[in-house]
């Protein structure tokens, strides 16, 4: 197939010309990520030039783990001619950039796959990178075009396996033996993990040993983050193809078994990738559209089959909370309603016989879901499945007893120091433990423990009351109905006798052993959000327009307001010191989200009040094409002008723009206030 054929009609997005790659803190600056639907994925920047120890061609569990390994770094690549060398790939040493395989770039592409273009005399020569979704591997094509002919293309694979969170160094246990293949090889450096296949078809190519050790490869953004940040490398040899026309070569890297033809492979993958493209050419520009594109990247399939979210790219796993506060976006705001039932509904059949075992502290060694939230998180996702049209026989028969079952849970007491006092509202955590979202701790203990009753916890332990009356009532379960009915009314007037400030006019963050906590911080922002909720809507309006005047910002919601003395502006320095800003000031792009949601309800649809929401969502396409491209990063700085920080792809900032950009899609009613 043709490079025509291939990418026909199909937009140029994050596209970066040779004046900006050259602009070296710039191109490093800027990521792309491909995943697999598995677990695993290939990252780097934009000159393919390694910053991070998370920067790989091939990296993902290996077979009965759930920890991600980095198999694959990188290929050292040279083009040599006419008694000349030109490199094409970069890396950094000990402060300096060796090769300089950036000065023939021309051009780097992100859709529909990474693409970056270099110029050699008149030859050019087009790497094209491609993850193919279900299997544990990646594609790396070369294209020589032009005068190539008598070129050799020589490929030097440097390997890590190794943890994806640890380093590698030069060592003795190695075992360097690599077996050759008809079209390849086979190497296993380590006994304990799986094997790497590299196969290749298209040109000719022969692989000849030569095992060497690249040592004191230096990463750049580790090092600005207060890690270790130098690692080694090991290389098996050289893969070398000599070009007598306009050939490919394509290389194939596994650690499943090996791809017999990757030409085949790549045709098949890039068929696929190009019909899943499916915005039109008009929306190319648009911030749900290019989210819409990039948030399958946050969904993968569990050992077993389950469907799960990763929580953010490239070092999160999969969280419960995360999982459920993100799949109303990812999934529901793209029309996926039964993909998102289906979800749902096998977290309840994968965790340990249901719900409750793993949500409430005992929590699977391959997932986290142990945290006071996560089901009243499940709640609501299920709540908003519901008002999405989810099928009502598995309303009523799966999810209403898992309802149930949480709610009986929380009533009665369970772990993590979660319980109801007399009133019906529910407390969580400790001074020494983190029960909700802002769970930094340094060696100090908890930054933000926020123990006793957390205000959206409440909001949220309301709502499904509040849902459980419904349903109950649909189910035609009157005693129940009653009961729920009885509960909610007594839960609402104690969260607004306890958590309303009338004379701040907003909620406070906590309330323990009688005391507000009356800090101003975005959590009150989801109670005024929520669906069903004691507020008025006066009271809804009062909490918008506090948080409009102290945490609302283009990049999302600050978790504590600049007047406050323990304000963070800047999300910056070693793991303690940016922990000690995660919660205390730094902005959290998913609680935008909330706000827009807020904004609605106390307001109404107004042309207005459309307009704000979408201007806030818009606000962000300049955002996707730095950092994570066509991805939106896990935290800002609270201090304009925001700088991204944490990881460069969090499903949760992706999935609450979607979701707020759908409330704007479909005619939203504020509803019944209970």
């Amino acid at each position: 197939m043709s490079q025509a054929s291939e990418n026909q009609e199909l937009p140029s997005l994050a596209r970066l010309e040779r004046d900006e790659l050259h602009q070296l803190e710039k191109s490093l600056s800027r990521e792309w990520l491909e995943t697999d639907g598995l677990g695993g994925y290939a990252s780097s920047t934009a000159l393919l030039c390694p910053t991070r120890r998370y920067h790989a061609l091939l990296a993902g569990p290996p077979p009965g783990s759930n920890r991600r390994h980095v198999f694959l770094t990188r290929f050292e690549e040279t083009l040599h001619g006419a008694s000349r060398e030109f490199p094409l790939s970069m890396a950094r040493y000990a402060g300096v950039f060796a090769p300089h395989g950036h000065q023939g770039i021309e051009r780097f592409e992100l859709v529909p796959w990474p693409r970056f273009s270099y110029r050699i005399g008149d030859a050019l020569v087009v790497r094209e990178i491609l993850v193919p979704r279900g299997r544990p591997g990646v594609l790396v094509r070369w294209r020589l075009r032009g005068a190539v002919a008598g070129l050799e293309l020589r490929l030097r694979p440097l390997l890590a396996f190794r943890d994806a969170d640890a380093l590698t160094f030069e060592n003795l246990a190695l075992d360097p033996r690599c077996q050759r293949l008809p079209n390849g090889l086979r190497v296993q450096p380590y006994a304990s993990l799986p094997p790497l296949w590299l196969t290749t078809a298209g040109a000719s190519a022969r692989f000849e040993p030569d095992p060497v050790w690249y040592r004191g490869i230096e990463y750049t953004a580790d090092m600005e983050r207060g890690y270790d940040a130098h690692e080694d490398n090991f290389s098996p040899g050289v893969i070398s193809v000599t070009f007598a026309g306009e050939l490919d070569l394509v290389v194939a890297a596994s650690t499943a078994l090996p791809v017999d033809d990757p030409v085949a492979l790549f045709r098949s993958a890039s068929r696929e990738r190009a019909a899943g493209i499916s915005y039109q050419r008009r929306e190319h520009g648009s911030v749900p559209a290019l989210l819409a594109q990039s948030a399958d990247q946050f969904l993968y399939q569990a050992p077993g089959g389950r469907a799960g979210v990763v929580a953010g790219w490239p070092w999160f796993g999969e969280w419960g909370r995360d999982s459920f506060i993100s799949l109303p976006g990812l999934l529901l705001a793209r029309g996926l309603v039964d993909r998102c039932g289906d979800a749902l509904d096998a977290s309840l059949a994968w965790l340990d016989g249901g719900l409750m075992p793993n949500i409430f502290g005992r929590t699977r060694a391959d997932s986290h879901y142990g945290s006071a939230d996560a089901a009243l998180w499940f709640a609501r996702c299920v709540l908003l499945w519901q008002r999405a049209g989810g099928d009502r026989e598995r309303l009523l028969g799966r999810f209403l007893p898992a309802l149930r079952e949480i709610a009986w849970a929380h009533r009665n007491g369970t772990g993590l120091g979660i319980r109801c006092d007399g009133s019906g509202l529910l407390r969580a955590g400790s001074a020494d433990l983190n029960a909700t979202w802002m769970d930094a701790r340094t060696a100090a203990g908890p930054v933000t423990p926020r123990h006793g009753f957390a205000v959206e916890l409440n909001a949220l332990w309301y709502q499904l009351i509040a849902h459980l009356e419904e349903l109950f009532a649909l189910a035609g379960d009157a005693p129940n109905r009653s009961a729920m009915a009885e509960l909610r009314s007594r839960i609402g007037h104690a969260f607004c006798e306890r958590f309303w400030l009338p004379g701040e006019r907003h909620l406070a963050d906590c309330w323990n052993e009688g005391v507000p906590d009356r800090r101003v911080r975005p959590n009150m922002v989801i109670a005024a959000a929520l669906e069903k909720s004691p507020l008025s809507r006066s009271q809804r309006r009062d909490i918008v327009a506090r948080a409009e005047a102290t945490l609302v910002t283009p990049r999302g919601l600050r978790t504590l307001s600049p007047e406050d003395p323990d304000y963070q502006g800047r999300y910056e320095g070693g793991p303690e010191q940016r922990d000690l800003a995660y919660h205390q000031g730094s902005v959290w792009p998913w609680l935008l989200g909330f706000y827009c949601e807020a904004l609605l309800r106390a307001h109404g649809a107004t042309p207005e009040v459309r307009e704000r929401v979408a201007s806030l969502i818009a606000g962000f396409a300049d955002h996707l094409d730095t950092q994570g491209l066509c991805h939106v990063s896990e935290v800002f700085d609270g201090d304009p002008p925001h700088r991204p920080g944490g990881c460069i792809a969090q499903a949760w900032s992706t999935a609450e723009l979607l979701r707020a950009a759908a409330l704007l899609r479909t005619p939203f009613q504020v509803g019944s206030l209970s």
